[in-house]
């Protein structure tokens, strides 16, 4: 044992020299219950579960501000994997499942964005200062984060004038580890591997260790402390989807809703995660100083077999058996497509790749002497990320797909004919590629000094003051295109473009295709046929595999004409002269405030406090691009409305958007009793917008309705549009909330206690998709109002509710009983949005229907009419956890339950919006056609998930553990609106995940 130790800490000290020679060792020293705060920091001592939630439980008693806290012990035997899914057990706190916001087709099985009180405005910390991912946001992706490098987390819900602004819905500080924090020697190390349930005869294995020690020094006491930390995950999500439902007339002339097909598909999804965290101290007299430097990397990579259906819904066709219910929705019935052959489906292979990284480097000086306490900080922190994304297709034409709609979860069912139809690579061909890049880079450099003065005073305790600058850029690539969709051959191109489709039965383009049998799919529930993809090595192999690809294109084209000049496969890239896929965004702010703590200790029931106020001043530039055309005729003999004379132009511009923001905060608390205390907040509060959302790439057209006389040749113009459109707005405001809270905590115990609260956060310059106004000057001078399509600060609402905690060990229990204990926590929202324009919102039918979906934020159904008004975007009216602990002796268990209710995912998202207004190749038999643009309301359904913990300790030092995640194996299910009710839209299974886990203190 005395050998094994010693190897250990030559290990970690010479990891540490390491990082020390290669200047990556900095951070502040452990943050305290209030991030940023200046009293000492706030010691947690943790010898146990037990210990962990009576931590916990001071820090939230003890606090200035509304707060909840998880301690590393806790966290520890919590059955999270990542930092995401242990903030979902913190009352008023949901995380979203999905992968990406505007995805909502792929599940993310660790979670990924966190919502607080049905808000996702959230500003995230490290250790009390800016922490952020490159991805065109303001936040941390928690997911990114190793949770083995973090001590605690703290979530506050109310800010003080002394917080960083920048938190309407809450504030996650991650808090590390310090030397200091132990009173001598302290090493650790675990290690552990997870098996998931769908990837059978697979594990994933996580490593993680520490070191730390202090020493007494003449120039004063040093301490040293490296955080290493290593995982790996690997999960697999099936799913069936079924495609929105369209006004179809069935054999007798009524019109009953149809969806044009079902489908299904499995992810395979790995994820590398790894952590370094060193930090250094030193204190001498009144001086005190540490130096700290965080980095994460994160790795992840998945690949996805999918069948989509992608026909023309108005050819659909339901056989004469078809049921429906009360509103004309399809239940069961069979489906087929007499005008095209049969129903055309998409069979894609993808694979996804991001890697991302961020450094955080800090130094912080501390003085304190007599009253005055004065620290300086400074941070360096730069993150990075890139992605390609690559899918690659084969099609097939299936002569029939039979539906039952009527259970939990979709049957499609197939007769022999039909599995041996879709298992013979004969009848499929090579369908599309379609690829996306994006590359993005932040970085910030920011100082603080705040200086406090204690009182010697009854009633006032301190005074505290300080000064926050930052200088942050952060510049965002998507490739150009962004999502490059190219056709190798498809069904529409016959006749006119190609002889036939590119068949897999053609000796010329055979090959490099595998028969996929989605073995165990949704955990052997359901059984599915086996599909044709392509290899997952025509999807990695961009460019050079899809310039193959398309030369099958080139062959049958040629076959038509062979003169023709056959068009060449262009891919997408970033080039220097990518304008519309270039975000280039600098901000810099300078933020004072002032902050008075006082408190009535004599008074019957005491009552203490701060009030303060901060006032911050933010100056951006976005580099952006402004492009104008036109298609208005110019010269010759007109007449009717005057054409405005604009030269087409294409120039760079840097749009400057400056404002300021005053934030008084009062915070209250009376002490009925030394076990119970109310509190009462108010305070104002900003968040910024996204820098994706303040891109300054803006395109300006003019067209003109018009008509000439053939005889005179006299050109009359009816009317002139002056339109825009841009995927941000550079002008954008912060959205504001004024915030008020009202809560009752009573403990009643060391490890017990009963909170409540009322909140009701009212929001203004809410960010949403509307017009507004530009100006440009023609030839003579003259300004002329361009209406132009993007994110305005153009809607109100509010989040109010109630939340509800409790938790409590049964010590009076005889024997072993008396380990028992529970944690319970509810939270109900209710949530309001309201346009400040509201004439838009109803728009769904008329004119240019594709190009105007994004004006209608409660979305458009396939029959052309809209819906209510809907609630804010992820915010669910309940959620809950329910929890079972166990603590006694060596055994430490948990049984944890987490439910959430439906919540809105978006109304213009991928997978649920669209147009059939798509044929413009004169060549075509259906030139022309128009229908109805549709974009669906997509919901997450209500979903519960229990998880569980097991740990043994055999001694003070060896530690034993098992954790379960999705033990109920509980299928995610998305809906998506429509006039005819929440039809369902996706179903997702992912399995059961088991960790085993040894861990050693030295």
């Amino acid at each position: 044992m005395k050998q094994f130790r010693k190897t250990a800490i030559a290990l970690g000290l010479a990891q540490m020299a390491m990082m020390a020679g290669g200047a990556a060792m900095a951070q502040t020293e452990k943050a305290p219950a209030k991030p940023d705060a200046l009293p000492e920091p706030v010691a947690v001592v943790v010898t146990g579960q037990r210990a962990a939630l009576q931590s916990a439980q001071k820090i939230k008693q003890n606090s200035d501000e509304i707060v909840d806290s998880i301690v590393a012990e806790d966290m520890g035997k919590l059955p999270d994997r990542s930092v995401t899914e242990v903030l979902q057990r913190v009352v008023g706190v949901t995380i979203d499942r999905t992968m990406a916001k505007g995805d909502p087709e792929h599940f993310s099985v660790e979670g990924s964005s966190v919502s607080i009180r049905g808000l996702s405005y959230v500003r995230s910390e490290l250790n009390g200062r800016d922490s952020f991912s490159a991805n065109g946001g303001r936040s941390l992706n928690f997911e990114d984060v190793p949770p083995e490098l973090v001590a605690g987390v703290d979530i506050y819900k109310n800010p003080s004038a002394e917080q960083v602004e920048g938190a309407v819905g809450g504030l996650v500080n991650l808090r590390t580890a310090m030397p200091f924090d132990y009173k001598g020697f302290k090493s650790s190390i675990s290690a552990d591997t997870t098996w998931s349930e769908l990837k059978r005869g697979k594990t994933s294995p996580s490593a993680s260790g520490l070191i730390s020690n202090r020493w007494a020094t003449p120039v004063g006491e040093i301490g040293a402390l490296l955080d290493l930390a290593y995982s790996e995950s690997g999960t697999r999500t099936d799913a069936f989807q079924v495609e929105p439902y369209y006004p179809l007339k069935d054999a007798s002339g009524k019109t009953v809703y149809v969806p044009k097909g079902a489908q299904w598909r499995t992810l395979e999804f790995n994820r590398k995660r790894e952590g370094a965290y060193g930090a250094l101290q030193w204190k001498k007299d009144d001086w005190s100083s540490s130096l700290t430097y965080f980095k994460s990397k994160y790795e992840m990579q998945w690949d996805e077999q999918a069948i989509f259906a992608q026909s023309s819904p108005y050819n659909i066709k339901v056989s004469p058996d078809a049921t429906f219910n009360s509103k004309g929705a399809l239940l069961t019935g069979t489906l087929t497509d007499p005008a095209d052959g049969g129903i055309n489906f998409g069979d894609d292979t993808r694979t996804s790749f991001r890697k991302s990284d961020t450094a955080d480097l800090s130094w912080n000086l501390r003085w304190r002497h007599d009253n005055w306490t004065v620290s300086t900080d400074l941070q360096h922190i730069k993150a990075t990320t890139r992605s390609v994304d690559s899918t690659v297709a084969t099609g097939v034409t299936m002569p029939k797909e039979t539906l039952d709609l009527t259970g939990n979860v979709p049957r499609i069912l197939f007769t022999d004919a039909d599995r041996a139809y879709l298992a013979d690579p004969k009848n499929y061909y090579w369908a599309f590629t379609m690829e996306h890049l994006d590359r993005s880079k932040a970085t910030e450099t920011a100082w603080r000094t705040d200086a406090k003065y204690d009182f010697d005073h009854p009633v006032l305790r301190d005074f505290r003051f300080g000064v926050r600058l930052t200088d942050r850029d952060a510049v965002t690539e998507n490739s150009n295109p962004s999502y490059n969709w190219a056709a190798i051959t498809q069904p529409w191109q016959v006749g006119w473009d190609i002889p036939h489709v590119a068949s897999l039965g053609d000796p010329r383009f055979g090959g490099n295709t595998n028969l996929h049998t989605f073995n165990n799919f949704f955990n052997g529930g359901v059984s599915v046929p086996a599909v044709v993809f392509p290899n997952v090595s025509l999807a990695q192999g961009f460019p050079g595999s899809y310039a193959q690809l398309h030369t099958y294109h080139d062959i049958l084209c040629k076959e038509i004409n062979p003169a023709t000049s056959c068009p060449a496969w262009q891919q997408a890239t970033f080039g220097a002269d990518n304008f519309a896929g270039t975000n280039d965004q600098s901000e810099k702010t300078k933020a004072v405030y002032g902050q008075l703590r006082f408190g009535w200790d004599n008074l019957k029931y005491p009552i203490d406090g701060n009030l303060g106020l901060r006032y911050v001043k933010t100056d951006s530039t976005a580099r952006g691009y402004t492009v104008f055309s036109s298609t208005a005729p110019t010269g010759g003999n007109q007449v009717g409305v005057a054409i405005p004379i604009i030269r087409p132009f294409a120039e760079a511009k840097d749009y400057e958007n400056n404002y300021h923001n005053v934030l008084p905060s009062l915070n209250l608390r009376l002490k009925a009793t030394d076990t119970l205390q109310f509190r009462f907040a108010a305070a104002s509060a900003i968040s910024r917008p996204d820098f994706t959302q303040l891109q300054g790439y803006t395109t300006l057209s003019e067209t003109a309705d018009t008509s000439t006389n053939p005889v005179t040749g006299v050109t009359t113009v009816n009317s002139v549009s002056l339109t825009g459109s841009g995927d941000g707005n550079p002008n954008l405001r912060p959205t504001t909330s004024k915030q008020v809270d009202l809560t009752m905590e009573w403990y009643f115990a060391p490890t017990g206690s009963f909170t409540a609260a009322l909140f009701n956060k009212r929001l203004k310059d809410i960010v949403v998709k509307n017009v507004y106004t530009k100006q440009l000057a023609d030839t003579s001078g003259k300004l002329h109002d361009f209406t132009v399509t993007g994110p305005i600060n153009g809607a109100r609402g509010h989040a109010r509710g109630v939340e509800l905690a409790f938790q409590q060990y049964f010590d009076t229990l005889p024997g072993a009983f008396s380990g028992l204990g529970v944690q319970a926590n509810f939270t109900f929202v209710d949530s309001e949005r309201k346009l400040y324009k509201p004439v838009y919102s109803q728009y769904c039918t008329g004119g240019d229907n594709a190009a105007n979906l994004n004006l209608n934020l409660n979305g458009c159904d396939t029959n052309g009419t809209t819906f209510g008004n809907l609630p804010l975007e992820n915010l669910s009216r309940q959620s809950y956890n329910l929890a079972l602990l166990y603590d006694k002796g060596p055994v430490s268990a948990r049984l944890a339950y987490n439910w959430r209710s439906k919540s809105l995912q978006g109304v213009n998202v991928n997978g649920t919006k669209g147009s059939d207004a798509t044929d413009s190749n004169p060549a075509s038999p259906t030139y022309g056609q128009t229908n109805v643009a549709w974009a669906l309301p997509t919901w997450s359904d209500d979903y519960g998930q229990l998880d569980a913990s097991f740990f043994y300790k055999f001694t003070d030092k060896i530690q034993l553990g098992l954790e379960a995640q999705n033990l109920t194996d509980s299928t995610y299910k998305q809906l998506m609106q429509q006039n005819i009710g929440m039809m369902g839209r996706a179903w997702f299974k992912t399995g059961r995940r088991v960790v085993a886990k040894l861990s050693y203190d030295f």
